[in-house]
């Protein structure tokens, strides 16, 4: 548990907070992990990729995703008093300084991330009333602004009332993609998945793609799909068992990872690649529509609506949840640590949906500057998941936490396909991780002013050589930017 002298500052409880529990639990994962993006996967595969190519990147991604749950898993078992997932893994098995940097990559990410999905709420509603444009005029500002602060109001009230919510929105938007893999599974046509299976008759930017390429691109689209696995252990102190968090974790993931499959594999069985990769997004409206008519583009529509909604609420509750128990511990500044009466976290609450406020602005007058804050951000969440898979890794080589006599077979293979597949999500990301340095920088500068005022020592034996290797390829990676040889986009 976070030492008492680090200067928790909560408000003085009048309530008895009410915990979480394995359903709300697994609603979080689910619901933070199927946002905007699976709505949009039968064009962003069948640009990429054949049938054959496809069914391998999901075999390879299943597999690293389901060790990195399961190693989600086993540290929330033998490491109940981290409270704070991702960045508490980090900080345990690596230090205070790589602690801290996860967690600002993971609240910049989240806070950053919930902006792009008030903009592409107001993007789907435009199907309805199509005012609202492509989701960054005045009116979509307007309506996003009113969302945020409702949902604001919301987590104000309680974290648990806030996941009742996000269960209910969880709920609706798995029966929409149910009904919508129900209506492809039945028009599905064999011959027109298997016509060109190895995708021998591809064309990609100009060129036939080799198969190992086709399956590196499919992976390019996972890396994202799945960001929100860890959702559970960020919660980890408002569950009612901990045993639930591991449990929800390994179930969301296999939830969201049979959607994923079935969404994608099945649309190519409704139309080839070239017509897929044709399709506006969101693309799985293009595909009900053929398969149903008019009516279907609408049914996705609304379905992405509710789907980004259950997203923005359970990434608030996260982008809010992480500073408060980094505060705690001592990592961030400790004001982040209060708490209001019903047990929510205020002061970190108002500080991200302010900072969500005045980037939805920023969308009104200079999109171009959001895109290229976004593109940094991006990949800044991608790291903790490394972290955590290499302190699984590390627990299990050392014995640490282990019984006397106990096996560590199955964790020393669990963590070290794990923290591979960290390695490829983070070079997966490509330039995007480059440009994550840029974020990490100002970082160093919180980090060290918050040792400063606690009178430690700022940085320590090899955290001085990290920090030099962050300011480095922030260097680098502006010169690359100055000379056009990566593009923020």
């Amino acid at each position: 548990m976070a030492d008492a002298t680090h200067g928790d500052v909560a408000a003085t409880s009048t309530t008895k907070e009410t915990k979480l529990g394995l359903s709300a639990l697994v609603a979080l994962v689910i619901g933070s992990m199927i946002g905007g993006g699976v709505f949009s996967l039968p064009q962003n595969f069948g640009s990429v990729a054949s049938p054959g190519a496809l069914l391998i990147g999901w075999v390879v991604t299943g597999v690293g995703m389901l060790c990195l749950a399961f190693i989600y898993q086993n540290l929330s078992s033998r490491c109940p008093e981290l409270e704070g997932g991702v960045y508490s893994y980090a900080r345990a098995g690596f230090g205070d300084f790589i602690g801290f940097q996860s967690a600002w990559g993971y609240w910049f990410s989240a806070w950053l991330g919930n902006v792009s999905y008030a903009v592409l709420l107001f993007s789907a509603m435009s199907f309805f009333i199509p005012v609202f444009g492509d989701g960054n005029n005045l009116p979509s500002i307007i309506g996003a602004s009113v969302v945020l602060w409702l949902v604001h109001a919301l987590v104000l009230r309680g974290v648990r009332e806030a996941a009742y919510i996000n269960t209910i929105l969880t709920v609706v938007k798995v029966v929409i993609l149910l009904v919508f893999i129900v209506a492809v599974l039945i028009a599905f046509k064999i011959g027109v998945f298997t016509a060109d299976f190895w995708g021998r008759m591809m064309v990609v930017n100009g060129t036939a793609p080799e198969l190992f390429d086709q399956v590196k691109n499919t992976m390019l689209v996972t890396t994202w799909v799945f960001i929100g696995i860890e959702g559970a252990t960020v919660v980890s102190a408002r569950a009612a068992n901990r045993s639930d968090i591991g449990k929800a974790t390994v179930i969301g993931l296999l939830g969201a990872l049979a959607i994923y499959v079935l969404v994608s594999v099945l649309s190519m069985g409704i139309l080839d690649q070239a017509s897929l990769a044709g399709l506006r997004n969101p693309s799985m409206a293009g595909v009900l529509e053929n398969v149903v008519g008019p009516w279907g583009a609408k049914f996705v529509a609304g379905g992405v609506i509710l789907s980004v909604a259950g997203a923005l609420l359970a990434w608030t509750l996260f982008a809010a949840e992480l500073p408060r128990v980094a505060a705690k511990d001592g990592i961030f500044p400790k004001i982040f640590a209060k708490e209001n009466a019903r047990h929510s976290p205020s002061f970190s609450l108002w500080i991200t949906n302010g900072l969500i406020q005045l980037f939805l602005i920023l969308t009104l007058f200079y999109q171009a500057g959001y895109q290229a804050l976004f593109s940094i951000a991006t990949a800044a969440i991608l790291p903790p998941y490394l972290f955590s898979a290499a302190y699984g890794l590390k627990l299990a080589w050392t014995g640490e936490r282990y019984a006397k006599g106990e096996s560590r077979t199955s964790g020393l293979i669990l963590g070290i396909i794990a923290t591979v597949y960290g390695f490829w999500l983070c070079y997966a990301a490509g330039d995007s991780m480059l440009l994550s340095s840029l974020l990490f920088t100002p970082g160093l500068l919180v980090f060290l002013w918050q040792k400063k005022q606690q009178g430690q020592q700022m940085l320590k034996g090899y955290e001085w050589a990290i920090a030099a290797a962050i300011l480095l390829l922030a260097a680098w990676t502006l010169k690359l930017v100055v000379s056009g040889s990566i593009q923020i986009t």
